[in-house]
């Protein structure tokens, strides 16, 4: 990454112009044309630096349902586990933990059905039990990553 790539992901995290053109936009705020940015964004979601790029919203105002879940996978299935994982569309991040519960993740879904189906589902593939971990109260934290810092 360069310095060009570090100031499209500062913009890309938390100020995601709502515009026609929202990549020409970050272009003149990083100092690229649109067909820069956009090319360096393609090639950071091809190398799996950026895995997704969608907006973030409160589940729970929408009456959907957010759980934590978390899964103790042996170290040589944590790639296929993984990869699994993220092929779902309710799965807004995971990540490695040094723990007997390895692998972390957040799901959200229409209701609680649709969780516990997905989290079926991967265990289904995987043969790896999840605990399903929905929250009894929920604390929000913005989280920036400063990349041009």
């Amino acid at each position: 990454m360069d310095n060009y790539d570090k100031k499209i992901l500062d913009v890309i995290q938390s100020h995601f112009p709502l515009a026609s053109r929202p990549y020409e936009e970050i272009g003149k705020q990083v100092g690229l044309t649109e067909a820069e940015v956009l090319a360096r964004v393609r090639d950071l979601k091809k190398s799996g630096l950026i895995r997704r790029m969608g907006a973030n919203f409160a589940s729970q105002s929408l009456d959907w349902q957010s759980t934590l879940c978390a899964a103790s996978v042996p170290t040589d299935k944590i790639d296929t586990f993984v990869a699994e994982v993220n092929k779902h569309d309710g799965v807004t991040h995971n990540y490695l933990r040094e723990n007997k519960f390895n692998i972390w993740f957040a799901l959200i879904a229409p209701d609680m059905d649709a969780v516990e189906t997905t989290i079926a589902s991967i265990t289904e593939a995987t043969g790896i039990d999840i605990l399903n971990l929905p929250a009894s109260k929920v604390f929000k934290i913005k989280v920036d990553f400063k990349m041009d810092k």
